[in-house]
């Protein structure tokens, strides 16, 4: 509470007490240093980048340096950038590297955006570090991104890396990312799992159109990626995806593929899907 008292405290006298708050070492104060460095990211003054880079070097907590470099993300300081640069690559602590590439996706400008490129695509690095920096590059909403994003799919051999590369693209609203994720869908020299994952992104992210997801339907030939094409269609409200459903229910050759239709559409809102329900059983 004392602590807290110094929030409303002008910046001249509260950061020196905060400070020496920050300056212990024993467990007991971890709790207290927690609190003082959100409190100090809160003040304007000069020392304040000083301080919190050097309790997200130093600190003995990992908790506290999670704190530290969390909050440096509200600086604008080019000291900021270099350090969170450094522990996102060099950092053998998951949460603080996590933090840290958090940390530089909330960071304007070109060389915070070549850093999350950096981590990447850096064969041998950490995975978890690498998702990661794919993630929020797909939430930076910019060309250079999506770009770099695609020409990375490519060069990628891991699975997991490559499935987070399609859900970022799918984020990616504008920039032809439809068009790309249905060209991995209908690639066949990819495995049928990310095949059926790039399809699911750009459906359920809206990345792809219905008029796409439908004309798809037809020129697949694989009974997998013709289920997950009806899956994809149940889970979008649009009237186009409920008449694509009606018409593979009515007319596919294939006895599984109208039943899975039927199935999905009995899971629809729209209410001519009763009326097609009870023409099917009349039938």
């Amino acid at each position: 509470m004392a602590l807290n008292a110094l929030m409303n405290m002008n910046s001249e006298a509260a950061v020196p007490i905060l400070e020496r708050v920050l300056a212990r070492r024993d467990d007991c104060s971890r709790a207290l240093r927690k609190k003082a460095v959100f409190l100090i990211s809160q003040k304007r003054t000069a020392s304040v980048v000083d301080i919190l880079i050097k309790v997200a070097r130093e600190d003995p907590s990992p908790e506290v340096r999670e704190q530290a470099v969390f909050w440096l993300s509200n600086v604008r300081d080019p000291r900021v950038v270099d350090l969170l640069a450094e522990m996102a690559a060099n950092t053998n602590d998951p949460a603080i590297q996590e933090k840290a590439i958090f940390s530089l996706s909330n960071t304007r400008g070109e060389r915070a955006s070549q850093i999350l490129r950096d981590i990447a695509q850096r064969e041998g690095g950490s995975k978890n570090a690498r998702e990661q920096a794919i993630f929020w590059l797909g939430n930076r909403r910019d060309t250079a991104s999506v770009s770099f994003l695609r020409g990375l799919y490519s060069r990628l051999s891991d699975r997991d890396l490559k499935e987070r590369v399609l859900f970022s693209v799918a984020n990616q609203r504008g920039t032809d990312s439809g068009a790309w994720l249905i060209g991995i869908a209908t690639n066949e020299r990819e495995p049928i799992e990310l095949r059926k994952q790039a399809l699911f992104h750009a459906g359920n992210n809206r990345a792809a159109s219905v008029a796409e997801i439908t004309s798809l339907y037809d020129r697949v030939t694989d009974r997998e990626m013709k289920e997950q094409i009806i899956f994809v269609l149940s889970q979008n409200r649009q009237a186009a995806a409920v008449d694509k459903l009606m018409d593979i229910a009515r007319r596919d050759t294939d006895r599984e593929m109208r039943s899975k239709a039927i199935f999905w559409l009995g899971q629809s809102r729209d209410p001519r899907v009763i009326k097609f329900l009870e023409e099917v059983i009349n039938r």
